[in-house]
């Protein structure tokens, strides 16, 4: 069980990665086949957890996850939550988890000494738009650019690349978070398609697996850093005739899940 008041309060370094628009089933497969060898080294006992997501797409789940609500077990009962917005007063807080005294975490992480970094992927992060504009206003810095998105088929190294460059300029506390676009459609070009499918995320995800590996080995070489993986919702690739996200179905709420502390 991970202390995170603990962790966060000695200064520990946080790197957050959603995978976007990553089906639980699709991270499960590849893991089992072999196809992302660098996560399957990193994550605690080579798997991930099967979770249910607060958001059906990009937008509402960031929001949730900067709030307090990361992905759930499918379970009744739930383990202490990583981090959490200061309740009311008539509820407890166990100890293990980080409270913060602000409207969400970015702000309370800042009050504690953190600097803050966004690597966006999908156009929410992009400030194309009032909207894509959003997301990025939560942090003290954010970085976006067109080869850090989902059409380009070297996102995630462009997208490593910032990362590590914004870690070797922050020596203090950071959260430093990375949404990786390449397993958000458009993904079928890693197959060489036109359209779209779980194989084609499949190949996605394991394109994206070396850039995550050596990002994460980079970062622990020197320092000590609390990692959280996560997708921040699935896809529909035609089951039960939907497609795409914004909808309550299985396989947009089940989404993979990681929390780990690495020590160099």
């Amino acid at each position: 069980m991970i202390n995170t008041r603990q962790v966060i309060e000695s200064g520990t370094r946080i790197l957050f990665v959603t995978l976007d628009s990553l089906r639980y089933d699709v991270a499960r497969a590849a893991m089992h086949s072999g196809a992302t060898p660098s996560l399957a080294r990193l994550l605690p006992g080579g798997q991930w957890e099967e979770r249910r997501t607060p958001g059906t797409f990009t937008l509402p789940a960031h929001i949730a996850f900067f709030s307090g609500f990361l992905p759930k077990l499918p379970l009744p009962k739930q383990p202490p939550r990583l981090w959490e917005c200061r309740p009311p007063a008539f509820k407890e807080v166990g100890p293990l988890t980080f409270v913060f005294d602000a409207p969400n975490l970015l702000v309370g992480l800042a009050e504690h000494g953190y600097r803050t970094a966004c690597v966006g992927g999908v156009t929410y992060f992009s400030r194309e738009t009032p909207l894509g504009s959003v997301l990025p206003d939560m942090f003290d810095e954010d970085h976006w650019r067109p080869e850090f998105c989902s059409p380009h088929p070297d996102s995630t190294r462009h997208q490593v690349n910032k990362a590590l460059e914004i870690a070797d300029e922050h020596h203090g506390p950071l959260f430093l978070f990375v949404n990786v676009s390449a397993t958000h459609v458009p993904h079928g070009h890693y197959l060489g398609e036109r359209a779209d499918t779980w194989q084609s995320q499949y190949a996605a995800l394991a394109y994206a697996d070396q850039h995550l590996g050596h990002l994460i080995r980079a970062l622990s070489k020197e320092k000590s850093w609390l990692v959280i993986m996560c997708a921040d919702h699935g896809d529909a690739f035609g089951e039960d005739g939907y497609f795409g996200r914004g909808i309550a179905h299985p396989t947009v709420m089940n989404v993979p899940f990681a929390a780990m502390l690495l020590s160099h």
